[in-house]
């Protein structure tokens, strides 16, 4: 284990109690520059989630709750005139923050969640045709509501392929939710963490995941798996290039997490389902698409 990252993971994991994976896939994801969307149902702990990751790294940490009526300023910002001055004056929004958490995002329309597009892949925002440079590092945290529950609203596959991973928290195993009963609240708990590092420290630890060493053997290994999902006859398009990419840069950053400078298959299969499943579509509807551990199990390690 990286020493740097293993009192992150202890923290957060003295909260979220029952989930080793998903605390360090999440982690993974921020030190890969990308941004992770959290689908589950209410109260498993999704928000829980982005708060103790925000805490633990000492990240200014916004939350924006999406509702049906939530408009794109509401998260950019917006000019307001003032008459001393008599100039319009920007007012940044939310977004203008290190870790934004998007509670339930599939609960505002589709012209709203647009509004995220440009911030989560370029990590700039056009307001009054003005750019403005968000802060570094940048990390949005999307929770998302199943589709069968009332009032959401898909997001379109192409935001869908701005977050790097999706994951799912589920239920905690039974002794972890015991010792959730008896223990006290997790948001009391969340404010009595301390940050493990600092902007500086993450900074460097984002950059040292680009350094990662992929040989020329464990690259043919991620084509593979790429042109796979391309030829595959259960789905109706494969991984694009920038899908190939994201596996590559979640890998490295799975094994920089286990202090390790090069990346082995092993990190690659550990990421796959997070960064894969939400970007391949099942060519017949009502068919599911084929699983990772199936995609996986059908293309041999070089």
């Amino acid at each position: 284990m990286h020493p740097e990252l293993k009192p992150a993971l202890d923290a957060i994991g003295s909260i979220m109690l029952g989930k080793p994976g998903q605390i360090r896939l999440a982690l993974a994801c921020f030190l890969a520059r990308g941004h992770l969307l959290v689908e589950d149902i209410p109260g498993v702990g999704k928000t829980t989630l982005a708060l103790s990751l925000a805490q633990t790294l000492g990240l200014q940490f916004q939350r924006l709750q999406f509702t049906s009526d939530l408009l794109p300023a509401d998260i950019l910002g917006v000019s307001i005139f003032e008459p001393q001055q008599g100039t319009f004056r920007f007012h940044p929004g939310p977004i203008f923050s290190q870790l934004v958490l998007a509670d339930e995002v599939n609960r505002a329309s589709p012209k709203t969640q647009s509004a995220l597009l440009e911030a989560m892949e370029e990590r700039q925002v056009t307001v009054e045709g003005e750019t403005r440079a968000l802060p570094s590092p940048f990390f949005v945290v999307a929770t998302q509501n199943p589709l069968f529950q009332i009032g959401t609203f898909p997001l379109p596959e192409s935001q869908l392929d701005r977050f790097l991973m999706r994951i799912s928290l589920g239920y905690p195993p039974q002794a972890a939710e015991r010792e959730l009963l008896a223990g006290g609240e997790r948001r009391d708990l969340v404010d009595d963490i301390r940050a493990v590092l600092d902007t500086e420290s993450l900074l460097k630890l984002q950059a040292r995941v680009r350094e990662v060493r992929t040989s020329p053997a464990l690259v043919d290994y991620l084509l593979a798996l790429v042109q796979h999902t391309r030829e595959h006859g259960g789905l109706r398009h494969g991984l694009s290039p920038r899908g190939g990419l994201a596996l590559r840069r979640a890998a490295q950053a799975w094994a920089l997490l286990d202090g390790r400078n090069g990346v082995v298959p092993e990190d690659v299969q550990a990421v796959f389902a997070a960064v894969v499943e939400h970007r391949l579509v099942a060519k017949t509807s009502g068919v599911a698409a084929p699983s990772a551990a199936q995609l996986l199990a059908e293309v041999a390690i070089p």
